[in-house]
C-alpha cells in the first residue's frame, strides 16, 4: 500500500451516518429491496403500525388509497400519534416517532403487547424512504399536522383545526431517487396483504381504493375486507378451489402458556401440503417453532387416534409424519410479545417456548374433533393409509430419480445441451418448449455457460398427480437430473437439496402465446410444489421473446407489445411490415439470441413468491379440478390475453 493511499485512509474516512441518513444510503438494510417488493413494503410498515393499535383495543377501521399519483394515504381510527413535547428530544414526540429510527410505542409493553411488521423499522423509515410525507393526528379534540421532505420536517407540529373523533391519518409519495425501478403500486399485490390481515384479525374492517381506475358506474376501484371468523375463513378462502373431504374446517383459538395461538385446519382430496404460519401477522414462509409445535401436536394425536382404531393393523410399514399433511391445508398465527427471527429472511420463529404451545393447542382441539366426529376421523385415518401407500411407491420411483443424477454417476439426461463452465453462479439453463425451438436455442446461445433442455409437450400436471406419478414422469426426472439436485428423505419427501445444483439461473422460455402459456405455467406449478427453494433462492427466471418484428427496407426493430409495435410502426412512417410471431422456432438462431438469450439485451423476469399462501390458492385454482373459479379468474384476466387466430 502506498504511502498517499494510507494517508487518504484517516478518521475523516469514517462516515457515521445518522438513522434516517444511513436509511437512504442503505435502504436494502431495511426494507429488503428497492424494486417492487421493497416499494409495496413501505405501504405495510405503515399499516401495521394501525394494526399494531387495533390488537391494543384502540382501532377497528383502517382504510388504504393508492391515489393518482401513486402516493399512498393510510388512515385510522386509533388512538392518534401523541404530539406533546417529547422530554428527551425536545420536540413533539409526533416528530420523534417520524424522524429517529426505533423510536415509537412498541418498545413499551404497557402500550403494545405485541407489534408486527417485519423489520420492525416503522414509519420513519418510509419516512426517510418518501420524497413527501404528511402526518395528520386527530387526538384530544384536536388536528395536529406536520411534513416532511425526505424524512426531515418542513415545519414544527401546528394546530389545523378542532374534531370530535381521534385517528391518524399519513400519506407519502416513495422518492424516485430510491426506487428507481418502478414508482407504481400493484392493486392486486395490496389487496392481497389487506386481505390476509382481516383473516389474521378478525373484526378490523380494512378498505382498499385505487383512486386511479373507475368502475363503470363512475366510483373508484376498490374492495373492503372484513372477517367475523379469522382462520376459519381464511381457510375457506385459500381452500375454496380444493374438494374438502371433511364436514368443516377444525379451527380452535385459546391462550397457551401466555401465548395466544389461533389454528384452523381442513383436509382435501388433493396430494399436496399446504401450511401457512404467521407470527405477530408477520408470514413466517421459512416456518420456525410454532410450526414445529403445529406438526407435532398433529401427527401425536392422530397416530395415537389411529392405532387405537385398529384401522393401522393391516398396515405392513410404519406411518411417517408426511403422511399425516398429505391433502392438509392450514393456518397457524401466534403472537409474541418478544419474537425472535432466524434465517436468511428473518422469517422464521426461534422462540422455543413457542413450539409446546402450539402443539398442546392442536392437540387438545384435534382430540375433541376427532371423539366428536368419528366419521370424519375415519376419512382421516384412511386419508393417511394411502398417502403412505403412494408415499412407498414415491420412495421407489425417487430412488431411481436419484439414481440416474449426476453424482451417482447415471449421466445427463440425452436431450440436455450442456455448457462447459462448472461454476454454477455462472450457468444458466433453458427449458425450452418443444425439441424444434430447443434446437434454434442450441445453435443461438453461448456454449460457454448457457446449456438447453428441451421439454416435450406439456409436463404434468402435478397439482393433480399423485406423487409417485409425478418421479415417474420422464420430463420430471430429466429436469432434477439436469440440475442435479437430490430430493426427498424419510422425514420429509419432498425436501430439496441444492448443495449441487448446477445452474442458479434457470430459465423457462416458451412460446408468447396460450399453448406456451400454458407450459410455463405447468412447469412453475411443478417448481412451486417440489422445488419451491429455486424459486425462494431467487434462482427461476421467465425469458420474454419479442411478439412482433417491424421491418422496412434495411431497418427492422423487434416489439414485446402492441404499443410498442404502433410506435415503431409510426416511426418507420406507416407502412412497414410486421411479422407476428407465434412460436420460438420462426425465429432463426441468431433472432432468437439477440432478443432473448444475450445477457446484454435480453429481459428477465425473475419469479418470486409475494405470498405463500396467495400463490398457493391461484395454483390451485388454475391448474387443480374445480372448473368455475378458473372461468371466473380467465373472464375477469382475458383483457390481458393475447388470443391467436
Amino acid at each position: 500500500m502506498s504511502e498517499e493511499i494510507k494517508k487518504q485512509y484517516s478518521a475523516d474516512s469514517i462516515q457515521a451516518l445518522e438513522g434516517m441518513e444511513h436509511v437512504r444510503m442503505r435502504p436494502s438494510m431495511y426494507i429488503g429491496d428497492v424494486g417492487v417488493r421493497g416499494l409495496h413494503h413501505l405501504v405495510y410498515e405503515v399499516v401495521d403500525n394501525s394494526i399494531d393499535e387495533a390488537l391494543a383495543g384502540y382501532c377497528d377501521r383502517i382504510s388504504v388509497s393508492i391515489n393518482e399519483d401513486n402516493s399512498i394515504t393510510v388512515e385510522d381510527n386509533g388512538r392518534g400519534i401523541p404530539v406533546d413535547l417529547h422530554k428527551k428530544e425536545g420536540v413533539s414526540a409526533l416528530e420523534v416517532v417520524m424522524t429517529k429510527i426505533g423510536a415509537g410505542g412498541k418498545f413499551d409493553k404497557d402500550s403494545y403487547k405485541v407489534s408486527g411488521g417485519l423489520h420492525g423499522v416503522g414509519v420513519s423509515c418510509v419516512n426517510a424512504l418518501s420524497d413527501h410525507l404528511r402526518a395528520t393526528v386527530h387526538r384530544d379534540g384536536k388536528v395536529w399536522e406536520q411534513e416532511y421532505e425526505r424524512g426531515k420536517s418542513s415545519y414544527p407540529v401546528k394546530n389545523i383545526g378542532e374534531t370530535d373523533v381521534t385517528g391518524t391519518i399519513v400519506t407519502f409519495k416513495p422518492d424516485a431517487t430510491i426506487f428507481q425501478q418502478t414508482l407504481e403500486y400493484n392493486y392486486d399485490t395490496l389487496a392481497s396483504r389487506m386481505r390476509e390481515l382481516a383473516y389474521l384479525n378478525k373484526g378490523i374492517k380494512i378498505t382498499l381504493t385505487d383512486k386511479r381506475e373507475k368502475n363503470d358506474d363512475g366510483t373508484f376501484v376498490g374492495e373492503e375486507f372484513y372477517s367475523e371468523e379469522g382462520l376459519k375463513e381464511f381457510i375457506k378462502f385459500l381452500d375454496g378451489n380444493r374438494e374438502r373431504i371433511i364436514a368443516d374446517v377444525i379451527a380452535m383459538e385459546g391462550e397457551k402458556n401466555g401465548i395466544p395461538v389461533e389454528v384452523a385446519m381442513v383436509y382435501n382430496s388433493s396430494y399436496s401440503e399446504n401450511l401457512h404460519s404467521y407470527v405477530n401477522n408477520i408470514n413466517t414462509h421459512e416456518g420456525g417453532t410454532h410450526l414445529s409445535g403445529f406438526r407435532r401436536g398433529l401427527t401425536a394425536t392422530l397416530k395415537k387416534y389411529a392405532d387405537e382404531s385398529g384401522m393401522l393393523d393391516k398396515l405392513k410399514f410404519e406411518i411417517s409424519g408426511d403422511d399425516f399433511r398429505e391433502g392438509l391445508t392450514a393456518i397457524v398465527s401466534v403472537k409474541v410479545g418478544e419474537p425472535q427471527f432466524e434465517g436468511q429472511t428473518k422469517t422464521k420463529l426461534g422462540n422455543r417456548e413457542v413450539t409446546a404451545a402450539v402443539s398442546q393447542a392442536v392437540s387438545e382441539m384435534l382430540t375433541d374433533y376427532l371423539e366428536e366426529h368419528p366419521d370424519d376421523a375415519k376419512t382421516i385415518v384412511q386419508k393417511v393409509i394411502l398417502a403412505a401407500q403412494a408415499r412407498h411407491a414415491a420412495k421407489k420411483a425417487r430412488e431411481m430419480v436419484q439414481r440416474k443424477t449426476v453424482m451417482s454417476g447415471g449421466g445427463l439426461p440425452g436431450k440436455l445441451s450442456d455448457c462447459s463452465e462448472q461454476d454454477p453462479e455462472k450457468c444458466e439453463i433453458f427449458l425450452v418448449e418443444g425439441d424444434s425451438a430447443g434446437g434454434t436455442a442450441k445453435q443461438g446461445r453461448d456454449r460457454n455457460f448457457q446449456a438447453i433442455l428441451p421439454l416435450r409437450g406439456k409436463i404434468l400436471n402435478v397439482e393433480k398427480a399423485m406423487q409417485h406419478k409425478v418421479f415417474e414422469n420422464e420430463e420430471i426426472r430429466n429436469i432434477f437430473t439436469a440440475f442435479g439436485v437430490t430430493i426427498g428423505t424419510e422425514e420429509d419427501s419432498k425436501a430439496l437439496n441444492l448443495t449441487k445444483l448446477r445452474y442458479h439461473k434457470i430459465v423457462i422460455m416458451c412460446d408468447a402465446d396460450v399453448d406456451g402459456s400454458h407450459i410455463a405455467t405447468l412447469i412453475l406449478t411443478f417448481f412451486f410444489r417440489y422445488m419451491r427453494e429455486l424459486i425462494e433462492s431467487g434462482y427461476v427466471y421467465i425469458a420474454t421473446p419479442p411478439l412482433y418484428l417491424v421491418k422496412k427496407g434495411a431497418k427492422k426493430e423487434y416489439a414485446w407489445g402492441e404499443k410498442e409495435r404502433d410506435a415503431l410502426n409510426e416511426s418507420f412512417g406507416g407502412s412497414a411490415t410486421i411479422q407476428r410471431y407465434k412460436g420460438l422456432g420462426e425465429m432463426n438462431a441468431e433472432q432468437l439470441w439477440d432478443t432473448t438469450m444475450n445477457p446484454e439485451f435480453r429481459t428477465l423476469r425473475r419469479v418470486t413468491i409475494d405470498s405463500g399462501s396467495e400463490a398457493d390458492r391461484i395454483f390451485s385454482m388454475l391448474m387443480g379440478d374445480d372448473v368455475p373459479p378458473r372461468r371466473e379468474f380467465i373472464e375477469k384476466n382475458a383483457v390481458y390475453a393475447n388470443i391467436d387466430a
